[in-house]
């Protein structure tokens, strides 16, 4: 991780039941996404027991961030998200700025600015 990009790690836990919605709520916020230029990658990872997911998602920098936070994805996908899931844990890592920091910490995410490291 550079400087400059910005990492989000979060934890879902699906309600029993809803995977079906889960899932095509996903694949709605993955097209969303993906028309944003300065999302570098947004994977969702499914545990075994298709109970709990893994989002991990890295933006360009913090205007991405705040562009991600901002649209479609985020705005109308993360509310029929949640009617599906419930978010455990919410990791930031980077600088996300501080008009999306504000709307992170709503939600209950931990920001982790950089300190050390290596990256290549």
């Amino acid at each position: 991780m550079t400087k400059q990009t910005v990492n989000f790690l979060v934890d879902l836990d699906i309600h029993e039941g809803k995977f079906d919605s889960f899932e095509s709520i996903a694949q709605e916020m993955i097209a969303s996404t993906q028309q944003e230029p300065g999302a570098l990658g947004y994977e969702w990872c499914l545990s075994s027991d298709r109970k709990r997911c893994r989002l991990i998602e890295t933006y360009a920098d913090a205007g991405a961030v705040l562009a991600h936070m901002t649209g479609p994805a985020v705005q109308k996908g993360v509310p029929k998200m949640l009617e599906s899931s419930s978010i455990s844990r919410f990791e930031v890592y980077g600088d996300p700025g501080p008009e999306a920091a504000a709307m992170l910490a709503k939600v209950g995410a931990e920001v982790f600015a950089p300190w050390r490291g290596l990256n290549r």
